[in-house]
């Protein structure tokens, strides 16, 4: 690991950070120099903190379900008492229900979306935003989607969600920029995770007419991800506030 990265010194908190995207966010940040939160409802993210002390970083391990404020307030009090402060924050929990037509989805599984991919984002913030206003300093990203921009058949509660996520990013960019603070948002398409695991499982899900739909051809890695969600969270974006960067192989510009 280098010495010296572009978040050496900060304190970081990854929400997810068990497995995908999160745990590929978490391992570069740490790369990167930061110290490292890592928060998960499951103790995957346990993991994550073994391979990241492994490699010479500096990580803890807070169980943590998005959509519980008690656990939300605790993960973020960890990053104040472990390591001293929190300087920035990839907001990356949220959870993908089974492909279901409009009419046929259940109430219950509307709510338990929304509940983790929403109302969860909006307690991160919440709770990252109370350390980090007082400071005037902070970086957010936030997870949305490119069913963020774009509606989604068979997919109208993690579509909704996603939708809400960019909205309470470009709210809380305009709202806390006068404190020095920057929140964004990225928008992937089909990355290589557990979750898009689960959803090509699905037989009614055609793997290839989703490669053919991105002129790229192919899914993403969860490094290509975290690549992008470190650009936003280091000084080298230090302009960029209230974006939604998209990373979906050129999906959406068809």
């Amino acid at each position: 690991m280098a010495a010296q990265g572009v978040l050496t010194g900060r304190v970081a908190l990854v929400t997810g950070g068990g497995s995908g995207i999160g745990r590929a966010a978490a391992e570069l940040f740490a790369e990167q120099g930061a110290a490292v939160i890592v928060s998960d409802r499951s103790n995957s993210g346990e993991e994550t903190v073994a391979a990241i002390s492994e490699a010479g970083g500096e990580a803890t391990f807070v169980q943590c379900d998005v959509s519980v404020e008690a656990d939300v307030a605790a993960a973020v009090q960890a990053a104040v008492s472990v390591y001293g402060g929190l300087d920035a924050a990839f907001n990356n929990a949220g959870v993908a229900p089974a492909m279901t037509p409009f009419e046929d989805l259940e109430r219950d599984v509307w709510e338990s979306v929304i509940a983790v991919n929403l109302s969860g984002l909006w307690l991160c913030m919440k709770h990252e935003l109370a350390v980090m206003v007082p400071r005037r300093n902070g970086t957010i990203v936030n997870t949305a989607s490119v069913a963020g921009l774009v509606g989604t058949a068979k997919g109208a509660s993690y579509t909704a969600s996603k939708h809400g996520v960019i909205g309470l990013t470009r709210t809380a960019a305009v709202e806390h920029g006068p404190s020095g603070i920057r929140v964004n948002a990225l928008a992937p398409g089909f990355t290589r995770t557990a979750m898009v695991d689960d959803l090509i499982d699905n037989p009614e899900f055609d793997m290839q007419q989703m490669l053919a739909a991105s002129p790229l051809g192919r899914m993403a890695e969860p490094r290509e991800i975290a690549e992008a969600a470190l650009w936003l969270t280091s000084p080298a974006s230090s302009f960029v506030t209230g974006h939604v960067l998209v990373i979906d192989g050129g999906f959406t510009a068809q």
